[in-house]
């Protein structure tokens, strides 16, 4: 049973225990920014730490534990990021729109323009998604780049990534629909959804969201790996022609 101290806090043992792992765990990201992450040792922190290998093992069973936390973390992280995004973008379209009401001089085209002034969720994700991935791009291909060689991450992580997926579903599904003819890969897309979790979209809303998760992982790995090096254009206005593009259905 946990050790805990008055009132249920947190007693000195755990603290040491939190403090250590979160050490182990930033050392890990540095091992990943120069070696990356089939070099991963614990061996190698340990010794940084002045631990013995043994004494590491007791924070960490083996690597692939130490990865699945930090790939874990990594998708939290992302997952947190999305949905202050849309709790952020609708609160403040509910101030502007809040704004205008109380205006009782306010015509109108302003009240129009004042809910129609909110960027789709599914441009304010693309752009928290950006901003995201450019903070920590080490972070970013962890979990979108080169797999690990062997590792296989375990239901909760993979729960995680799911999480975020089905905040893209929301968003692009509150998108109009264009008026297009369906192709063989939406047949195929609605006979293979398992990876929607049961979320209710159609097959176009589905790719829809496909569309926007693999052109904008593809520029931002793109630019993060340094593929845009020498080629003088800006990748953020690249960025934001890929998701107007996506945006117009």
């Amino acid at each position: 049973m946990p050790e805990t101290g008055a009132a249920g806090a947190a007693s000195p043992r755990e603290r040491y225990r939190t403090q250590v792992c979160a050490e182990i765990k930033e050392r890990a990201w540095d091992q990943l920014g120069t070696a990356g992450a089939s070099a991963l040792s614990l061996n190698a922190i340990a010794k940084q730490m002045g631990m013995s290998g043994p004494a590491l093992y007791r924070y960490f069973d083996n690597r692939d534990a130490l990865i699945t936390e930090l790939i874990r973390d990594a998708y939290r992280s992302l997952a947190d990021t999305f949905h202050a995004a849309v709790a952020d973008g609708a609160h403040a379209s509910a101030e502007g729109e809040a704004a205008v009401d109380a205006d009782a001089d306010a015509d109108a085209d302003a009240k129009a323009d004042a809910g129609a002034g909110r960027r789709p969720d599914a441009a304010v994700l693309a752009y928290a998604l950006r901003r995201w991935a450019l903070a920590d791009p080490q972070r970013y291909l962890l979990i979108y780049g080169t797999p690990v060689p062997g590792y296989h991450a375990p239901d909760e992580v993979t729960a995680i990534a799911a999480e975020i997926m089905a905040v893209l579903l929301d968003a692009c599904a509150a998108l109009p629909l264009a008026d297009r003819p369906a192709t063989p890969f939406d047949a195929d897309l609605a006979e293979h959804r398992d990876w929607a979790r049961g979320h209710a979209a159609g097959t176009p809303v589905l790719r829809r969201a496909l569309a926007f998760w693999t052109r904008l992982h593809g520029v931002l790995s793109l630019e993060l790996s340094g593929h845009f090096t020498g080629m003088a254009f800006d990748p953020g206005l690249m960025f934001a022609a890929e998701v107007d593009d996506l945006l117009a259905g």
